[in-house]
């Protein structure tokens, strides 16, 4: 690598940076899926951002569907956003999280009007966001000023020897530039758990690690389930991970070296003054992840794979990397980096940290990543719990 490389974003109203910038059609609910997608046909240039959830919802579950769709909204990859739903009251609160941070934001509710009303007055609306979006200028952007995520899918031996220890690089080198990385992945922690809690930089942050993971480990065996065949993955198994724990060891060697500063709720924003590495208690399935992630105010996220994963995001980049010749080989359109030369000695971790890094920079300054490229914008929540009846 030669001189510090000149990165560029989109500066938001409360100061956030993002670098993309997209104008999202966001459906509080399933119902108003088809709606959202109309105004994105009609507009082009708009993105519709449909899911199967936000109807009889409660509780804690349904706090989180709020949190995901503000979230998303909030996001600094997002210019403006045009809130959906079949009821005015949710849906305002959902532009009203959203308005907070100074975004353009407007909310439409179907109840009362039908499909074509609504689709006509947001189009017309998602149009001047559109336009005034196109307006936007990049400016001078730094690592500490974005948030990284991290997740790694479709695991084999070639994750835990090259894709994740070179994610690991790239984490300890956003870390120590200022900016601040999630990672989690809850399930996937299991039998080296401990090596998390070693690192928090306090005991508050252990404990409050602990109980997170704690907390998991009891829901899982109060079911009197086995997760073998699910953790590991069908996938994993056939690529040579037979346990969880290895898979785990792998999944914790994408983490760097850094302490964690801090231990997040699904969705939750990390403390603005406060950079660093931080546990969010996620979900293991790809979309699920990334999507939570990026509620939380990821802007790029790194993903190594095994066997081969293709996830995406509608806001995220998401990059793909891997150690496997025969992925990197037979899943060219999906993969953005190809570390195989670590297993052959051809090169080591802090050279393949380099080559992670300027495919880092070009995205960040606005290279589409293949994911992009391919049209992956898988956007999946977690639910908690099942929906009143």
């Amino acid at each position: 690598m030669g001189s510090k490389p000149r990165l560029t974003g989109y500066r938001r109203e409360n100061g956030t940076m993002g670098i993309r910038n997209h104008v999202i059609i966001l459906p509080l609910d399933d119902l108003s899926n088809a709606a959202a997608e109309a105004v994105a046909k009609v507009i082009p240039g708009t993105m519709a951002l449909p899911h199967a959830f936000g109807r009889l919802q409660f509780g804690e579950d349904l706090q989180l569907t709020f949190d995901t769709l503000i979230g998303t909204g909030v996001n600094a990859n997002v210019a403006a956003v045009v809130v959906i739903g079949i009821e005015p009251k949710w849906t305002q609160r959902v532009a009203d999280g959203i308005a907070k941070t100074g975004k353009p934001v407007a909310a439409f509710s179907i109840e009362g009007k039908g499909d074509l009303q609504v689709i006509q007055e947001a189009s017309r609306v998602a149009a001047m966001f559109l336009q005034d979006a196109s307006g936007l200028v990049r400016t001078e952007a730094e690592m500490g000023d974005m948030i990284m995520s991290i997740k790694c899918g479709e695991s084999d031996t070639t994750s835990g020897l090259g894709s994740c220890p070179t994610t690991s690089e790239a984490v300890d080198r956003w870390v120590d530039a200022g900016g601040t990385v999630f990672f989690g992945e809850t399930s996937e922690l299991t039998g080296g758990e401990h090596l998390i809690a070693e690192r928090c930089i306090d005991a508050a942050t252990r404990d409050l690690f602990q109980l997170t993971y704690d907390n998991y480990i009891k829901v899982i065996e109060a079911t009197g389930a086995n997760l073998l065949g699910s953790q590991p993955t069908q996938g994993n198994i056939a690529g040579g991970l037979t346990t969880i724990e290895e898979k785990a060891l792998g999944n914790i060697a994408k983490t760097g070296s850094v302490p964690v500063v801090g231990v997040l709720k699904p969705a939750q924003m990390p403390d603005p003054s406060k950079p660093g590495l931080y546990f969010m208690d996620s979900s293991s399935a790809a979309a699920e992840c990334v999507t939570l992630m990026a509620a939380g105010g990821a802007v790029i996220h790194l993903f190594p794979t095994g066997q081969g994963n293709v996830i995406g995001n509608p806001i995220v980049p998401v990059l793909k990397l891997t150690a496997n010749i025969k992925t990197a080989k037979s899943m060219t359109e999906h993969i953005d980096l190809d570390v195989s030369g670590v297993l052959r000695y051809e090169y080591d971790l802090t050279k393949a940290g380099d080559m992670m890094m300027d495919v880092i920079y070009d995205t960040v300054n606005g290279r589409l990543c293949k994911a992009e490229v391919m049209g992956h914008r898988e956007f999946t929540f977690t639910k908690l719990y099942i929906s009143a009846q």
